[in-house]
């Protein structure tokens, strides 16, 4: 059938009188069907930015935590400075030949080959990505700090943050949640300069290698003996708050970087 028949019905139909049912509807949908593409078309042209933009957020993020905002160097070569390896979670090893530039564990916990199904699964993540990422940096040679990719659920959100650790492997440095979708004024304290100002120096895993952090429920008592593994909870946020605890105590665990942080504790990073 030629062009010209194909096109027939539909001159046809749009031919038709204005208050015709039939017109109205052909041309809701050949506006919707015109709108799609022009969507579709934007959300793929501008996929690329989307993906470069996270990217560089992620490094700002990374940067942030490892105390080198305030370096006077630029994003790039801040970064530069800052050393990026993949951990394999079942051994604690360093990945030799992996393409850390464009690994993504997000990807990765999608991939049924790249992953592992949870049973016990307190962060609510469902797989596990069987490499994850870590941020190390060194002067002089030296290991100063190690940051470490966690995620898991908050009440309405995946939490995305960084945690970053002192050589010992048990004190944290610093902590940032760069990615929730937590309650406004409530459960998005999780990112608030004030309630992360209060991870510095705080203990996390205890003497056996299992993982103490705990979060309070509302204040954490100062002179209480456990003070130095307690944070004061989010206020009108329990659940978000409980989504914190449970995620640090699983990514700091056996089933997420346990296995790692034995080996860097035992000099082996």
């Amino acid at each position: 059938m030629s062009s010209p028949a194909l096109l027939q019905p539909l001159r046809a139909l749009f031919a038709l009188p204005n208050d015709d049912p039939r017109k109205t509807l052909a041309v809701a949908v050949t506006l919707c069907l015109a709108c799609s593409v022009v969507v579709s078309a934007t959300a793929v042209t501008l996929r690329p930015l989307q993906a470069r933009n996270a990217a560089l957020e992620l490094q700002r993020e990374v940067v942030e935590v490892a105390g080198l905002g305030d370096s006077g160097l630029g994003l790039a070569q801040a970064f530069e400075r800052i050393e990026t390896a993949l951990v394999d979670l079942g051994t604690g090893a360093l990945v030799d030949d992996a393409d850390v530039a464009t690994y993504s564990y997000r990807d990765a916990a999608l991939d049924m080959a790249r992953s592992t199904a949870l049973e016990d699964d307190p962060a609510g993540i469902r797989r596990r990505p069987d490499h994850m990422p870590v941020y190390l940096v060194r002067e002089n040679g030296s290991l100063t700090t190690v940051i470490l990719p966690v995620y898991g659920k908050g009440l309405w959100s995946t939490m995305h943050g960084l945690l970053a650790l002192a050589p010992d492997g048990r004190t944290v440095e610093a902590l940032s949640f760069y990615e929730q979708r937590e309650t406004a004024g409530l459960g998005s304290e999780v990112s608030s300069p004030r309630w992360l100002g209060q991870w510095p120096g705080k203990t996390v895993i205890g003497p056996d290698g299992a993982p103490v952090i705990e979060v309070a429920k509302g204040r954490a008592d100062p002179n209480s003996p456990d003070a130095q593994r307690r944070v004061d909870g989010l206020s009108g946020a329990t659940l978000t708050a409980n989504g914190v605890e449970r995620l640090m105590r699983f990514w700091l665990g056996a089933q997420g970087y346990g296995p790692f942080l034995a080996r860097l504790r035992s000099g082996g990073v």
